[in-house]
C-alpha cells in the first residue's frame, strides 16, 4: 500500500487519472472498430506536430520567465519565413531547376528565415520580461495575442505572386490557409508523399509498416532538437540559466548575469517555436495564417504542464508525456464520440470542451505552482 502511495505520489493522482482515461479511449476505440494501424498513426502523427512547439517551453521555465504564452513570436516568425521562402522559390523557379531537391530547399530556407527572425524577436522580447520580473506569465500573454493581431496586417498587406499564398484576382493578401502539397508539405512525414516525389535512397524518411505510418523523419528532428536541448541544458551556460531561473540572488550573488541568462532562455524559446510551427506545416500540409495560431501557445503550456512540469522547472520527459496524454486524448476521443453519439456538431463540441478543460486544469496547476 506505501509503496502504491508513493508511485502515486511521484507520478501524480491527475496524470494518472489523464492517462488512464487516455488507455481507456484507445481500448474503446478499437473496441467499437476502429482500424489499430490507422488510430495509431493519426495518435504519432498528431504527437509529432506539437512535440517541438510543447518542448520550445523547456527554455523559457529553465531560465526563469515561467510558462512562454508569447511563443506566438516563434510561431509568426516560423510563419513568415515559410511564405517568404515559398515566394523566393516560386519566382525563381526552384521546381524546375532542382527536381526533387526543391522542397528541401524550400524548407531549409523557411528554417532559416524563421530562426534569424525568431532570434531576433526573442531578444527583445527578452528585453521586455526583464522589465517585468513577476509578471512574465500575464506579460506574455498579451504579447502572444498582440503578435497574432499585428501578423493579421501583415498577411493582408503582402502582394505574392504565388497562388498557393495569395488571394485569386485580388493582387494583395494571402490566403487563410496554404497549401503546401506543392511544397515541402509531408517531405519527412507522409509515406505517400516521399514515395511519389523523393529518390529510393530517402525513402527510409516516412514509410508504413503493419499498418502504421512512421514519419521517421519527423522523430529524427525531434530527436535532433531535444538532443540540442539536453546539451544546451548540460552546458557550463545551460546550467548558469538553469540556476538563475531557480534561485535568481544567489546566483547573481555568484558572478552571474541572471538577466542575460534571461534573455538567452527567451531567444531559445522563440527559435523552437519558429522551428515547431515549420515542422507542424509540414505534417499538416498546410500554413495557417492569420488567427490559426491564436491558441497554440496555450496548448502547449498545458500539455508540459500535464506533462508534470511546473513553472519553475520542465525537462523533455515532461514534454514527451504531456503531448502524448494531451494529443492523444483529442485524437482518439472525437471518433468514439462520433460513433457511441451520431449528432453531426457534437465531437466537434467535445473537442473544444476536452481540450479547453485540459488547458484549464493545467493553467489552474501552474498558479498553484507559483504559490
Amino acid at each position: 500500500m506505501k509503496k502504491a502511495k508513493n508511485i502515486i505520489d511521484k507520478i501524480g493522482l491527475p496524470r494518472l487519472i489523464i492517462g488512464a482515461f487516455f488507455v481507456i479511449l484507445l481500448i474503446t476505440s478499437l473496441a467499437v472498430g476502429f482500424d489499430p494501424g490507422v488510430l495509431f498513426s493519426d495518435v504519432l502523427r498528431r504527437v509529432l506536430m506539437f512535440s517541438i512547439l510543447v518542448l520550445a517551453m523547456v527554455p523559457g521555465v529553465q531560465c526563469g520567465i515561467g510558462m512562454n504564452f508569447g511563443i506566438s513570436l516563434g510561431i509568426s516568425a516560423g510563419l513568415l519565413g515559410a511564405v517568404l521562402s515559398m515566394e523566393i522559390s516560386y519566382i525563381n523557379n526552384w521546381m524546375d531547376k532542382f527536381g526533387s531537391a526543391y522542397p528541401w530547399l524550400t524548407l531549409l530556407l523557411a528554417l532559416a528565415i524563421g530562426i534569424v527572425i525568431a532570434a531576433i524577436l526573442g531578444f527583445f522580447y527578452g528585453l521586455l520580461l526583464n522589465r517585468v520580473k513577476g509578471s512574465e506569465m500575464t506579460v506574455s500573454t498579451y504579447v502572444g495575442f498582440s503578435v497574432i493581431a499585428f501578423m493579421n496586417i501583415v498577411w493582408l498587406s503582402f502582394s505574392f505572386q504565388n497562388g498557393e499564398l495569395s488571394w485569386p484576382l485580388q493582387g494583395r493578401g494571402l490566403r487563410n490557409t496554404a497549401s503546401l502539397a506543392g511544397s515541402f508539405g509531408g517531405l519527412l512525414s507522409d509515406p505517400n508523399v516521399v514515395k511519389n516525389t523523393q529518390p529510393a535512397w530517402l525513402q527510409w524518411l516516412a514509410f508504413n509498416i503493419g499498418g502504421v505510418s512512421i514519419p521517421l523523419g519527423l522523430i529524427l528532428v525531434f530527436g535532433l532538437c531535444c538532443l540540442i536541448i539536453w546539451l544546451f541544458l548540460q552546458s557550463k551556460g545551460g546550467i548558469a540559466m538553469s540556476a538563475g531561473g531557480e534561485n535568481p540572488v544567489f546566483t547573481l550573488s555568484s558572478g552571474i548575469n541572471v538577466e542575460k541568462t534571461r534573455i538567452l532562455g527567451t531567444v531559445i524559446s522563440t527559435v523552437f517555436g519558429a522551428i515547431g510551427i515549420i515542422m507542424y506545416a509540414q505534417t499538416y500540409g498546410f500554413l495557417q495564417l492569420y488567427n490559426a495560431p491564436l491558441m497554440m501557445g496555450f496548448a502547449s503550456v498545458a500539455a508540459i504542464l500535464i506533462g508534470g512540469a511546473s513553472i519553475r522547472r520542465a525537462r523533455i520527459s515532461h514534454v514527451i508525456i504531456g503531448t502524448l496524454l494531451f494529443q492523444g486524448i483529442l485524437v482518439t476521443a472525437l471518433p468514439v464520440v462520433n460513433v457511441v453519439i451520431e449528432i453531426g456538431t457534437l465531437p466537434e463540441v467535445l473537442r473544444i470542451i476536452i481540450s479547453n478543460g485540459i488547458i484549464l486544469y493545467a493553467l489552474s496547476k501552474a498558479k498553484g505552482s507559483n504559490q
